[in-house]
Formats: structure tokens, C-alpha cells, sequence
């Protein structure tokens, strides 16, 4: 099986060396001295590499038969490939290659189904397994211990426990629409009861209004009639409204 393990830069210094961007988890093993690597494209290798050092954080290669600045230029961009066996393992027990673990089936504690792996990204933070779902939707699985807590090979599948949310998160957007959709409701209702509220003290209004009339004759019997009528005039008006 081959795998992609760097990508030539630009030539380092007059003497053939050159800047690569690492690709694999095993520099040490894959692009030692003496590995030899097919390319891409494939007429410029197989390459043997020389030497090899790290300098200012960058890892810097000389291959055999490079030796001044324009060789090396000319092999800018230069993808380095790796025959692996498929059945080799890296050295640490809870560590895979990407094409181990892609088509892996995701499945969660309980033997639910998530998803197929089609492709393991590796950021500077951490690696992602991009999840396939049976809808065609994708979602990031983090490749943490926490998570993911078995990796079957034999099985073929990759056991998780997910946080609230990571794979559900179409359920959290609609709990999240029926609690908007509640609050409206619950702001119609305000309002209802405010206009309640508005229209009794319309009612009161008149009933005093009417009680001053009165009283100008020095009725006060019909001011405490007039008083009633205008509570429950307001009570109707707001029972109403909460129905």
C-alpha cells in the first residue's frame, strides 16, 4: 500500500537540500536515510534520501543525486510516497493509520449506527474523523480517548461516546425553534393581557367619569353602583382575553 508521507518545498542553501512538508506521523521511520520513495508526479523519482535535519522547526532533506540549488528547485511540489504493508502497525498500541481507520463504521455504545469514517483530518489541535451519516450529512468526531473509546480493526468499526450535541445537533437546533416559538407565544400573551389591562382601565375611566356626574347631584349610591359595574366590566374584558 502507498502512502503520502510529504510534500518537497522550496531548496534550502546552494548544496541540493530542500524544505518538506510532513505528512506522517513517523518521519523518523518513513523518511530516514536510505528510505526510498516513489513520486508524484512519478518521473521525478524514485528518490533515495541522503541526509537528513531539522533546522529552525522545518525538517530539511538531500536526495541522491541532488546537488546544487537548481536541482533541488526542480523538484518543488514534489509529492514523496511510501510503500507500506498494509498490516504493519505503528509502534504505540492506541495509534492507526488514516487508511486503517477510513471506512470504519461509527457506532455508539449501545451498537447504534452514526456513520461510515471517509477521511481522518489532522489539524494542529487535534485529528477529526469526518463521519459520514446514512443522510449524507457529515459531522466531526475528535479522536480523543474520551470519545473514542474502542477501535475494533476486526470488527471493523470505531465505538464513541459522544458529548450532548456533537451528533445530535439537529435535535438542539429544534429544541432551540420550539423554545424561540415559545417565547412568542408567551409575548402574544403578554400583550393580550396588557390590552386587557388597557381596556379596564378604559371601563374605569368611564365609570368615573359617570361617578363625578353623579355626584354632582349628590347621588352616592349610584357612585358605588357605577364602581361595580366598572370591575366587572374589566374582569370580563380580561377573562376573555386569557381564554
Amino acid at each position: 500500500m502507498q502512502l503520502v508521507v510529504a510534500r518537497i518545498g522550496r531548496a534550502h542553501g546552494i548544496k541540493g537540500e530542500v524544505t518538506v512538508e510532513v505528512r506522517t506521523d513517523e518521519p523518523e521511520v518513513r523518511l530516514a536515510p536510505g528510505a526510498v520513495l516513489t513520486t508524484d508526479p512519478a518521473s521525478a523519482g524514485p528518490l533515495t534520501i541522503e541526509t537528513g535535519r531539522v533546522h529552525s522547526g522545518r525538517l530539511l532533506l538531500r536526495f541522491a543525486g541532488v546537488r546544487d540549488r537548481n536541482a533541488a528547485e526542480a523538484l518543488r511540489n514534489v509529492v514523496l510516497i511510501a510503500d507500506v504493508d498494509p498490516d504493519e502497525r505503528p509502534e504505540e498500541p492506541d495509534e492507526y493509520y488514516d487508511h486503517q481507520l477510513v471506512d470504519l463504521d461509527v457506532v455508539l455504545a449501545d451498537g447504534t449506527e452514526v456513520g461510515r469514517i471517509t477521511e481522518v483530518s489532522h489539524l494542529p489541535y487535534q485529528d477529526l474523523f469526518v463521519v459520514e451519516r446514512a443522510d449524507g450529512t457529515e459531522v466531526l468526531i475528535p479522536f480523543v480517548e474520551e470519545i473514542v473509546t474502542e477501535v475494533d480493526l476486526g470488527a471493523q468499526r470505531a465505538v464513541i461516546v459522544p458529548p450532548p450535541g456533537l451528533i445530535d445537533d439537529r435535535a438542539v437546533i429544534a429544541t432551540a425553534r420550539e423554545a424561540e416559538a415559545g417565547k412568542t407565544g408567551a409575548d402574544h400573551g403578554t400583550a393580550a393581557d396588557e390590552t386587557a389591562a388597557d381596556e379596564t382601565a378604559v371601563d374605569e375611566t368611564a365609570v368615573d367619569e359617570g361617578a363625578a356626574g353623579e355626584g354632582a347631584r349628590g347621588d352616592g349610591s349610584v357612585r358605588d353602583t357605577g364602581d361595580g359595574d366598572g370591575a366587572a366590566d374589566g374582569r370580563a374584558a380580561g377573562d376573555g382575553d386569557d381564554r
